[in-house]
């Protein structure tokens, strides 16, 4: 197993406000550990978004966590609804996009009765490693 080098976490209301707050803190943080932004906050975007609009039970909040490694940053969203699990539709296209630009993504399931939506990005060996700031 890889060394957690630094990590990230939010809980957030489950809203729209909630979840344009979750990426704007997200992008934040990989801006201060001098990671991308680009791809990671198109998929935090996305992954916050269905757990506002899929996930979302009155009164419970969502949980961003992005957690880096030396390879790969994994972005992992909580939502309280672990009945739903998601899946790729022609009808919408959100996870065509995690899963476009994810090295891989995946659903597990959380402490009861969540479920935790993951994607990982892998990054650049060199650069990164020394790169990163612990927050």
């Amino acid at each position: 197993m890889i060394p957690q080098l630094v990590d990230f976490h939010v809980q957030l209301s489950a809203t729209p406000r909630g979840a344009r707050l979750g990426r704007v803190l997200a992008v934040e943080q990989l801006r201060s550990w001098g990671l991308p932004l680009e791809v990671p906050s198109q998929i935090i975007a996305e992954l916050a978004s269905n757990a506002v609009t899929h996930g979302r039970v009155p009164g419970r909040d969502f949980r961003l966590a992005l957690t880096v490694t030396p390879d790969a940053l994994l972005i992992e969203v909580t939502d309280p609804r672990g009945d739903r699990i998601p899946q790729i539709h022609d009808a919408g296209r959100g996870l065509v996009l995690v899963e476009a630009l994810a090295g891989r993504w995946g659903v597990r399931e959380g402490p009861s009765p969540c479920k935790v939506v993951w994607a990982e990005v892998l990054l650049a060996t060199a650069p990164w490693g020394a790169a990163i700031r612990r927050a």
